[in-house]
């Protein structure tokens, strides 16, 4: 069975899925990733949403997780296209109620200066309780809503779309990313293996678990044991989880843990 898909990533509870159909009605779910993974396989599973006749229909977040929209046409005939959005939870929210107050004589603002980084996510320059590495080609399906879920556990996260801009050194903010990170999250792929970049982060997280720290968390994603032997056995004989088997908010909730059972 054909179907439209649209990954949402991690979002916030409170949020809403507005989904707008062109054509005929057509059966709109919201899943986690769990029952997604047993809609494409063909299982039972359970979902928010139902029959849409008339669009656009709009299906809250019930809580924060990464969440996926499938538009399909069973049972049904036609054909339909679908645009798909998220609305935050805070521009759903009333604005809070106005109370008048009396004139003040003007004075110079003070402006706090606060650096963020290109995605509006402020710039830390302390520690950080993790740093992921990763390749490219896995940032959109795994590694985006990985730090996302990160973030939302509370945890410090080193990741390049939080802390790079434009006419950074890379090599620099790279090597000061992992000497202020507790841990680092080594997302390990083909692609990984294939790239430059994500070796010389190996190869510093490697120097540091020499102190006999326990630094490097592995993350197999599309790769098999005997695929990571061929490039590190040192790598494969650590406990690791695989994005097969585990999803995104799991993985997060379990790195979260180690890191706060060691603070």
């Amino acid at each position: 069975m054909k179907f439209i898909h649209s990954d949402l990533g991690y979002q916030e509870k409170g949020a809403v899925v507005e989904v707008t159909l062109t054509g005929s009605a057509a059966n709109v779910r919201l899943l986690d990733s769990s029952n997604f993974q047993n809609y494409r396989s063909g299982r039972r599973h359970n979902y928010y949403g139902g029959l849409v006749r008339r669009s656009p229909a709009r299906i809250p977040i019930p809580r924060s997780g990464r969440w996926h929209v499938v538009v399909d046409m069973q049972g049904l005939r036609g054909q339909t296209k679908a645009s798909i959005r998220v609305i935050p939870a805070a521009a759903l929210a009333p604005l809070p109620e106005y109370s008048p107050k009396p004139l003040e004589p003007l004075v110079q603002p003070v402006v706090h200066e606060t650096d963020y980084s290109a995605d509006g996510v402020e710039a830390s320059t302390g520690e950080y309780d993790v740093f992921i590495s990763h390749a490219t080609e896995d940032k959109d399906e795994i590694v985006r809503p990985l730090a996302n879920a990160l973030v939302a556990e509370g945890l410090r996260v080193w990741y390049d779309e939080f802390e790079l801009r434009i006419g950074d050194s890379l090599r620099r903010k790279i090597d000061s990313g992992l000497a202020r990170s507790r841990f680092g999250v080594v997302v390990l792929s083909p692609a990984f293996f294939a790239k430059n970049w994500p070796q010389y982060e190996l190869d510093g997280l490697v120097t540091r678990e020499m102190t006999g720290e326990q630094v490097i968390l592995p993350l197999w994603h599309r790769i098999t044991k005997a695929e990571v032997i061929a490039h590190s056995p040192s790598l494969a004989d650590k406990v690791a989880r695989s994005t097969a088997d585990v999803t995104i908010e799991d993985i997060a909730r379990e790195i979260a843990e180690v890191i706060r059972a060691r603070k």
